[in-house]
């Protein structure tokens, strides 16, 4: 049963992080509407988290699907531990999260409360249900409290609470500067009509 498992996670990592250079490009998409001044666009489902590299120091990016409980961020690590962007975080928790809500400094902290986990999964399945409903399968786990209780250290959820802390710096936005030439050129260039 393990070996399956295994083969299983192998063949979801080659699902999902894709390995042709156009399916990697997909994947900067946010932030390259974030770069354009569009972040508030897709930060209402997509938020940009900036953590130190834990090897190199240097700030490190990933976009990420998250929800809202009470006025807190919260997300999945889809495979656990084996994330870079997790382990970055498990060694310095400091992070800058940017969504529509703006850039804010935050310090990452793993979901460990039972109430609260079963709470933040409810509105993931209700919000998400495939994605969700695909990490828990992906991990053995039924969407029922019995199941999800039985195997809470398996699932890493991190929840985002403010800080007044240095954290890595944001992701600036240092394209906008393209939209008034992109106006300028479909303004230059639009059809002409015959008199």
């Amino acid at each position: 049963m393990e070996f399956i498992r295994m083969l299983l996670d192998r063949l979801t990592m080659q699902i999902i992080y894709p390995r042709t250079r156009w399916a990697k490009q997909i994947l900067e998409t946010p932030f390259v509407l974030w770069r354009l001044g569009l972040g508030p666009a897709c930060g209402r489902i997509i938020l940009v988290l900036s953590a130190k590299g834990r090897r190199s120091g240097l700030t490190r990016r990933v976009a990420l699907e998250f929800h809202k409980m009470n006025g807190k961020k919260y997300v999945l690590s889809a495979f656990g531990t084996r994330a870079a962007w997790y382990r970055n975080i498990l060694a310095d928790p400091h992070v800058t999260v940017q969504s529509a809500d703006g850039t804010e400094r935050m310090t990452a902290r793993r979901v460990s409360s039972e109430d609260e986990l079963l709470d933040v999964l409810r509105v993931f399945i209700h919000r998400d249900p495939p994605l969700t409903r695909w990490y828990l399968h992906s991990l053995g786990i039924q969407p029922d409290s019995q199941s999800i209780l039985a195997n809470k250290e398996r699932i890493h959820m991190l929840r985002f609470d403010a800080t007044s802390e240095a954290a890595p710096s944001g992701l600036e936005v240092d394209l906008a500067w393209i939209w008034p030439l992109a106006l300028i050129w479909v303004w230059l260039f639009r059809p002409r009509r015959r008199r």
